[in-house]
């Protein structure tokens, strides 16, 4: 029988090190670690002094050999700097932070190129999972998925045909949602003003449209979107321009909450009253919605809950109990405030 190998002089430890210190043997101390649950709480805690006293690091390379699977969850947003994804890796981080598996982030910029590449990538590492935000990926990206031998969880929508499991919300239904209080509390000249018009802000523009159609108010020159970055300093800009366009409007739904606040100072400096001559909404419903004066009316969702359920789901299809429920639908909700109360 081979026996497990030992450090030579002053190198890194290996697990026979720990064996040896522990006084049990190897395979012990590789299921201690590994399945902390299948041995004696007292034997964990021998393992885990020598383990410590060593300085012992398992090698995720040669655990991934014995697996076939990396202990990797690969994780794909479009972008690390805005806070609505922010708070989605979070809730996926502070899910695995006490599990054996490491996270890879990938940021594909909004580029649907790039997700090519980092799947390309990803597909290489043998993850034991994929997150990735979004469901309109280019056929390439599709076929990576589907043929990435994983759990693969995509986060940030609802739709029918997942390439596996999802877990979100409708930004049609939000952007309706967001158009009806404005029609509900009196508002009829109402404007859709959103930047960086990706594919889930387009769809928060459909349900804007639907909302406008239904009552017979919708009017082209109401829209006005760029494909820049978005910001609150764009926020006051685009307002200009929409003004420009239809100096009647009354209303304002906007594609996010940077826009929204950017809305609101412009109203401030151009002396236009909130909510009396203009009423603003917002999506996403991040903490600056509640802080600003007055407070802005915005679609909350429920970001953090996303990478925690994405997390459980993908966990519960590692251990052989994939979730009958492959859409999860978690909703979103329209908190209302000083800048609709009209």
């Amino acid at each position: 029988m081979t026996r497990p190998r030992s450090r030579r002089g002053g190198g890194r430890p290996t697990i026979a090190d720990v064996a040896r210190k522990a006084g049990v043997g190897a395979i012990t101390v590789s299921r201690a670690l590994r399945e902390p649950g299948r041995v004696s709480e007292d034997l964990r805690r021998q393992i885990q002094a020598a383990v410590d006293e060593l300085g012992y690091v398992p090698d995720p390379n040669a655990r991934a050999l014995a697996s076939a699977r990396a202990e990797v969850f690969g994780v794909l947003v479009p972008s690390l700097t805005n806070n609505v994804f922010a708070e989605v890796v979070r809730g996926i981080y502070d899910s695995l932070s006490d599990s054996p598996f490491r996270i890879q982030l990938g940021n594909t910029h909004y580029s649907g190129l790039e997700e090519e590449r980092l799947l390309q990538v990803f597909a290489l590492q043998r993850p034991a999972a994929l997150i990735v935000a979004g469901i309109d990926q280019t056929p390439l990206s599709r076929k990576l998925l589907e043929t990435a031998g994983c759990p693969v969880v995509q986060v940030m929508e609802t739709g029918p045909d997942p390439v596996d499991m999802l877990v979100g919300f409708s930004h049609f239904d939000g952007g309706r949602t967001a158009t009806e209080h404005l029609i509900e509390m009196g508002y009829r000249r109402i404007a859709f003003i959103g930047a960086r018009m990706d594919p889930r802000s387009q769809r928060r523009l459909a349900g804007y449209r639907a909302a406008m159609e239904a009552i017979g108010l919708f009017d082209p020159r109401l829209v006005t979107t760029t494909p820049l970055l978005s910001s609150v300093s764009l926020g006051r800009e685009l307002l200009r321009d929409a003004l420009a366009k239809m100096p009647s409007l009354d209303g304002v739904f906007c594609n996010n909450d940077d826009i929204a606040l950017g809305v609101l100072f412009e109203c401030r400096r151009a002396a236009i009253a909130v909510p009396k001559t203009i009423g603003i909404v917002g999506f996403n419903d991040l903490d600056m919605m509640q802080a600003a004066f007055p407070s802005v009316t915005s679609v909350r969702t429920h970001r953090y809950e996303i990478g925690r359920r994405a997390v459980a789901m993908a966990l519960a299809a590692i251990a052989g109990q994939r979730p009958q429920q492959r859409v999860v639908d978690l909703g979103f909700q329209l908190i209302r405030r000083e800048s609709t109360a009209r």
